[in-house]
């Protein structure tokens, strides 16, 4: 795995501000009364937890391999942004029952112009937050520095709805403030699911994305003595991919020749991707497999 502390940095400067952003909303949440604002908070605490798991993950991820992980630690950041998905969910349905009791209940709220100035510091915080966490997160190919962006991003949309709904209730909507919050539930726990199916995805052995599969097939018949290729399979364990690949090479050549360009494959894929990746190549004389004309898609 990729020793980066990018990754780490950009994170605690997202726990830093979250941290900030917590006890703003929730000191002028509770001081006005409003609902959204207090929902709002609430993610901001969820913003904070996911960022000590995410520290945590990429942390224990970055583990080199060993006798009882021979394939790396990457899963512990699959882990980590699991919890990450479910702790989204659990957030947005609790903010949309609270938010929904009170419509049912007919309540009204008009938390004034102090709604609008906390709203609008995190929405431009919060979007700030995404942008570096989403750069650092595709960079290194993370998971979970991925989710924990999306998880910005969401906190930042939510803002929005709480703005529209302090806006709404100056303007002499009463409820508006608890429609912004059930609003603010819906994409926090939308965003959670997501996040999780893309680690039911990776645990379910799925496969890279097309784009990244189009680039190794590139670097593999960029390969001169590579006659065909078949059994093209990937799979990811947290940032890493690892895939193996049969090679069709010319069947008079030595073992050391065909060793040759085997090692040129490996390294030719390695090159065509911007994340880690394991790769293990068989090597098979031309006309062994019956000339198989077909080349294989993953499986």
């Amino acid at each position: 795995m990729i020793q980066d502390k990018q990754p780490i940095r950009v994170t605690l400067v997202g726990l830093c501000t979250n941290l900030l952003l917590l006890g703003l909303k929730l000191a002028v949440g509770i001081f006005v009364g409003s609902a959204a604002l207090i929902a709002d908070a609430v993610h901001s605490l969820s913003d904070l937890l996911t960022d000590l798991v995410t520290i945590l993950g990429i942390r224990l991820s970055a583990r080199p391999a060993d006798e009882s992980h021979a394939y790396g630690h990457g899963r512990y950041e699959t882990i980590a942004a699991s919890l990450i998905g479910v702790a989204l969910v659990a957030a947005g349905v609790a903010i949309t029952w609270d938010a929904g009791l009170s419509l049912y209940r007919q309540e009204h709220n008009i938390p004034g112009y102090p709604v609008l100035i906390v709203a609008a510091v995190s929405i431009v915080s919060k979007e700030w937050l995404y942008q570096i966490t989403r750069r650092v997160a595709r960079r290194v190919r993370s998971a979970a520095l991925s989710a924990n962006a999306w998880h910005h991003r969401s906190d930042a949309l939510s803002s929005v709805a709480v703005l529209i709904g302090g806006a709404a209730g100056l303007l002499g909507w009463g409820q508006g403030d608890q429609v912004a919050a059930i609003a603010v539930g819906v994409m926090v726990a939308v965003v959670g699911l997501n996040s999780l199916w893309k680690v039911f995805m990776e645990l379910t052995e799925g496969s890279i994305s097309a784009e990244e599969r189009g680039s190794i097939v590139k670097a593999i018949e960029s390969v001169p003595g590579v006659r065909g290729w078949h059994r093209l399979r990937t799979r990811l364990v947290g940032r890493e991919v690892f895939m193996d690949v049969h090679l069709v090479v010319d069947g008079g050549l030595s073992v050391g020749e065909g060793h040759a360009i085997c090692t040129a494959v490996e390294k030719s894929i390695d090159l065509s991707l911007d994340r880690p990746v394991s790769v293990v190549v068989h090597c098979e004389p031309e006309g062994e497999m019956g000339e198989q004309s077909e080349q294989q898609a993953d499986s």
